[in-house]
């Protein structure tokens, strides 16, 4: 193998794409369908309509390989569960009734039956369901959807890839099913597992698919030696099929490090490898692992999961590196672009300068067909775009919008003093018990009410110009006298306003700090048909005026009983945001830290005695190799506690997380100093009170009793028996009851139901423990 020859054969692809449409138009059919306003059929005539605009957008942009199988109606890694059988028994007589209707069974729950946990997808704002696996399952292969998808592509005329999640990470990304046995290893099902992954691959093959993608990013993280072993036993049974299709693995977000060279060696025809951001290290360790004489290498060196410019010198001085590596070298995206919006050409609010260096998926398409015809045919052949990018490279880097020079000093001279309370927890947890009064096992909510038709017509009159803002501001208020006087009526002891002024809980802060753009059409998958419009942090980060304080206020003014003032963290406001890549996260964090302290302190001075700052993301940023850990949760901690430390005693700080591991981040969830903390433990059965517990945590707790992410009511019996469990870890004097999270996306009938067995349910049990006031 020549590098000429390499050159010459580079084409491009990429892992996947945006599954919704320009105009969201996947989750507006779901959820008709869902209201029974649209018919399975038309259902799957629109899936079908994106599928092949997606495909023919790739193609014509250039795209030599477009990838099938990365779209799903809910999640990629519930479409595996199906695929290879894994049916919870609690769902298998409604798939078996009707699959479509138990694929969103699984996903949902219904009222009778809980749907599967959810959690995020690696260190992204991507949930997956997670599988649920015991020593008795029974896999068994439906290549349908797979096998369905290639047809349809390759009936287009296209060269088509399928993706499946591989079977090591599948495995690696489940759980015991509820009854196992502790302990239990879903990966000891691997052998049990790879048949059926050989019949779908024999399934595809024959229905005319050349190469298949086998996505293993869980081998990026750091595993033991008997994962490892399994990586290769898995690639070797997989490789050494007769009358397979050639076999592309795939990894992305991090390293593989010493998984690189297992899959170097395995019996597969090719690796697909992320260069960019933590994963550039894998350039290094393929040339020393000797990289993949005899395969093909499919180059991820444009960056999936951020929306800046790429580097066209840097990612082509990467290329060149990689030629010799390889017997053959193709050009693709570092990941699936399902993790950026669809098309920044859409944005017509931002200003033009500074459009030029965003790349949303179909700009990033093009990246990547640039920089496949510049290796191919040379530089000469992308002059012009060489030029260009220069030029937009070095606009962003001389702009006043990323370098503000009082923001910088501000932040430079943080002392550590500057975040740490004026006293230790044991004492102000004194003064705060004095100065709300509230009773054992107080009931709360962790923020957000539902965003009604009606609130979301007022937003869109308003910006339509259709309404005035007193009118638009008199239908926040009356929506916050109907929030807060439902709280009273249903006995909720700390309160919230409910948040109607709010479309999300990053993207209105972002709208009102400087520094952040904010998007009208960058939408991105958050979970099934919940889709977010992260804000992209483009510059130096302040605070003009108070953000929320107007409201919060108004809301207290309205009853006796404690509203909590309510933030979004510095962490989560980057974790949900696209961040800049031109400084460390943690200089960033600060800025935005300082930012929200002001908010925190104007907030505590119009009297807001409970304030919280929600950090659900500090989980989710872990870097995803125990290396980095340290440094990023030093910085982590440090921003939530520079946000919250400048408040008096007796004013009790909360935070809340939800849809995260969060076992091995304890030490740092005790590091942040908050007062109380609100976690996600619905779907997981109480497990985090449990982890809490073990670690000795200190402070007060609020486990969830109440799934938001399902239709379903928990009756006042199941939420007595989840808090009941949580009092076997939690003593009561420190145990709040909350539902796991914000209840914007759900409807009125069920929250009034469901947070009126939640308060029913602590009061039964508050009125049997001793010294109980109700």
């Amino acid at each position: 193998m020549t590098s000429t020859s390499a050159a010459a054969a580079a084409r491009a692809t990429v892992h996947g794409h945006p599954r919704q449409g320009q105009h969201r138009e996947l989750k507006k059919a779901i959820e008709g369908y869902w209201k029974g306003r649209v018919g399975a059929d038309a259902l799957r005539s629109t899936a079908a309509e994106l599928r092949r605009g997606n495909w023919q957008q790739l193609a014509e942009a250039g795209v030599h390989e477009v990838p099938t199988g990365d779209f799903s109606y809910y999640d990629h890694v519930l479409d595996t569960s199906v695929m290879v059988g894994a049916i919870p028994a609690r769902h298998r007589a409604a798939v078996a009734a009707d699959a479509l209707d138990g694929y969103f069974a699984m996903a949902r729950g219904t009222q009778d039956v809980a749907p599967l946990e959810m959690t995020k997808w690696f260190d992204t704002n991507y949930h997956y369901l997670v599988p649920e696996l015991g020593p008795d399952t029974v896999f068994s292969a439906d290549s349908a959807k797979q096998v369905d998808e290639l047809t349809e592509a390759l009936g287009l005329g296209l060269t088509a890839r399928p993706v499946l999640v591989g079977p090591v990470t599948y495995l690696l990304l489940a759980k015991p099913a509820p009854g196992v046995a502790a302990g239990f290893d879903p990966l000891t099902l691997l052998d049990r597992l790879l048949p059926v992954y050989a019949e779908v691959l024999a399934d595809l093959r024959a229905a005319g698919a050349d190469w298949v993608q086998l996505d293993e990013p869980a081998l990026v993280q750091d595993r033991s030696p008997a994962v490892l072993n399994a990586a290769a036993r898995a690639y070797r049974d997989l490789g050494t099929l007769g009358d397979r299709p050639r076999l592309l693995v795939a990894s992305y977000f991090d390293r593989l490090g010493e998984a690189l060279p297992v899959l170097a060696k395995a019996p597969v025809d090719g690796l697909a490898l992320d260069f960019t951001g933590a994963a550039a290290g894998n350039l290094g360790d393929l040339a020393a692992v000797g990289g993949l004489p005899g395969k093909r290498l499919v180059a991820g060196v444009v960056n999936g999961r951020n929306v800046w410019i790429t580097d066209y010198e840097k990612s082509l001085a990467t290329l060149g590196t990689l030629l010799g590596l390889a017997d053959r070298v193709d050009v693709s995206s570092s990941c699936s672009l399902l993790h950026v919006p669809l098309d920044a050409a859409a944005e017509r609010d931002i200003d033009p300068q500074i459009a030029r260096w965003l790349t949303f998926a179909r700009q990033k398409t093009a990246e990547v067909v640039t920089l496949a015809r510049g290796l191919a045919q040379g530089t000469g052949s992308i002059a012009a775009e060489l030029a260009a990018n220069r030029a937009d490279l070095s606009s962003r880097a001389g702009s006043a919008l990323t370098h503000d020079p009082v923001v910088r000093a501000r932040a430079a001279a943080v002392t550590d003093t500057d975040g740490r309370r004026s006293q230790p927890y044991a004492e102000r947890a004194a003064a705060q018990r004095a100065h709300l009064g509230l009773p054992l096992l107080p009931t709360t909510t962790i923020g957000s009410f539902p965003q009604t038709a009606e609130l979301r017509t007022a937003r869109a009159d308003l910006r339509a110009g259709r309404i005035d803002t007193a009118g638009y501001e008199e239908r926040i208020s009356a929506e916050i006298r109907e929030v807060l006087a439902f709280q009273e009526k249903a006995g909720i002891d700390v309160l919230v306003h409910g948040e109607p002024e709010r479309n999300d809980m990053v993207q209105y802060f972002a709208e009102q700090l400087t520094g952040y753009l904010a998007t009208r059409h960058g939408w991105v998958q958050s979970y099934g048909t919940r889709y977010v419009r992260p804000p992209i942090l483009a510059g130096d980060i302040s605070r003009p005026e108070p953000m929320t304080v107007r409201w919060t206020t108004y809301a207290q003014s309205l009853t006796d009983r404690p509203v909590k003032g309510m933030l979004t963290g510095p962490v989560t406001m980057l974790a949900w945001s696209f961040v800049r890549d031109d400084q460390p996260l943690g200089d960033t964090a600060r800025q935005v830290a300082l930012a929200l302290r002001d908010e925190v302190n104007d907030l505590e001075a119009a009297g807001s005695s409970v304030i919280q700052v929600d950090e659900p993301a500090l989980r989710e940023t872990l870097p995803l190799r125990t290396a980095g850990h340290a440094e990023y949760l030093a910085w982590a901690t440090e921003a939530f506690r520079l946000t919250t430390s400048g408040v008096r005693p007796d004013t009790q700080i909360h935070t809340h997380m939800c849809y995260a591991e969060f076992g091995d981040i304890l030490q740092a969830i005790d590091d942040l100093d908050a007062d109380v903390i609100s976690l996600e433990a619905a779907r997981s059965h109480m497990q985090v009170a449990g982890e809490l517990a073990t670690a000795g945590y200190p402070r007060e707790v609020g486990p969830g009793v109440y799934d938001i992410h399902s239709p379903r009511v928990p009756g006042v019996d199941e939420a007595t028996a989840l808090l009941r469990k949580g009092l076997g870890a939690i003593p009561a004097e420190r145990l709040w009851v909350n539902p796991d999270c914000g209840l914007k996306t759900r409807g009125w009938p069920e929250v009034r139901a469901a947070l009126e067995n939640l308060v029913a349910a602590a009061r039964e049990i508050r009125g049997g423990l001793p010294g109980a006031a109700s």
